[in-house]
């Protein structure tokens, strides 16, 4: 079993998708910032001791005050300054945790609609496998493109998944991974893709479809419906 599990929240996006001059993190959902709702999940699940929320550089201290201190999360150890892309982000949160870290969440803030249960499950599959991730079925048929747009082969959907986020991963294993891809300058928008380039196997775990990530404004319409069921 573990002993910790400590989460960085990637909420360092600008949301340009969204056309809006609020960044996506901070809008509202049913009257709630969308940070707010994995951090509540976070907060209250008792194996997550520590969480670094990593913010745009220019809302760091708009992050620390309106979201953290006014809404009273004890288990936000910081607020950090991201990076220029998501991966400087999360390395940067990775690089706030003590060498004490057994186990890592990477998490993106605008993805709001995360469960307990999905947690759960994510983090027994890290402690068995060391990297777990939630992955979901695709329900179409896939299809390889050229350059010219024209089919080159049809996709075998029984093997292809969406993947999202939390990730989970053994921190020393995952940090290992971030210090090697800053050597050799991978690039990736996905934490376990570099885990697996430079670690190993990584679980794949039943995703949960409702667990979208806010990235247009009809994603913010279809997330109001579902926490309307």
């Amino acid at each position: 079993m573990a002993n910790n599990l400590r989460v960085v929240i990637a909420a360092a996006g600008t949301g340009s998708r969204m056309k809006s001059r609020i960044n996506k993190q901070y809008m509202l959902l049913k009257e709630r910032p969308i940070l707010r709702y994995s951090l509540d999940v976070f907060e209250q699940y008792d194996a997550v001791d520590e969480i670094i929320v990593v913010a745009h550089p220019r809302e760091t201290e708009y992050c620390e005050k309106e979201i953290v201190k006014r809404f009273g999360y004890r288990k936000v150890k910081k607020v950090i300054p991201g990076g220029e892309q998501r991966q400087d982000s999360v390395w940067a949160g990775l690089t706030e945790l003590g060498e004490d870290t057994d186990y890592v969440a990477v998490h993106d803030g605008a993805r709001p609609l995360l469960t307990f249960s999905l947690l759960s499950e994510l983090l027994q599959a890290a402690q068995e496998w060391g990297a777990a991730i939630p992955g979901i079925c695709a329900r179409d048929t896939l299809k390889m493109i050229d350059r010219d747009g024209f089919v080159g082969n049809t996709l075998d959907r029984s093997s292809v998944v969406f993947i999202q986020t939390p990730q989970i991963f053994r921190y020393s294993e995952l940090y290992q991974a971030y210090e090697m891809a800053c050597e050799e300058d991978f690039r990736s928008t996905d934490d376990a893709a570099l885990f697996e380039k430079y670690i190993g196997r990584v679980k794949v775990v039943p995703g949960n479809y409702n667990n979208l990530k806010i990235t247009t404004p009809e994603d913010l319409v279809i997330a109001q419906a579902l926490l309307n069921m």
